[in-house]
């Protein structure tokens, strides 16, 4: 199976992504982000970072803020399925 490098804006729009969800979840717990910041064991400042898309997160930080806001890491990093190269849709078919 052949993979195109992905572009760094779809990197970047990933990691916002990645962000948003982070803020939903964090706001469906009604948790503050200086309260998962201080469950997860990292600065305040780092965490908002994370959650606005400016700064990219470990696989263990991701971790450390799903635990801290009780959700399961997947809901986090969960995205919709995208159509593979080259799978066209025809009418008919």
């Amino acid at each position: 199976m052949h993979h195109e490098p992905m572009s760094p804006a779809r990197v970047l729009a990933r990691r916002r992504a990645i962000g948003d969800q982070i803020r939903a979840a964090r706001l469906h717990a009604n948790l503050s982000q200086e309260t998962v910041a201080l469950r997860a064991g990292i600065r305040i400042a780092t965490f908002s970072e994370i959650e606005q898309g400016h700064r990219a997160a470990l696989i263990d930080t991701l971790i450390r803020i799903a635990d801290a806001i009780g959700v399961p890491l997947a809901l986090l990093v969960r995205e919709e399925p995208r159509p593979a190269t080259g799978d066209v849709h025809r009418p008919g078919q």
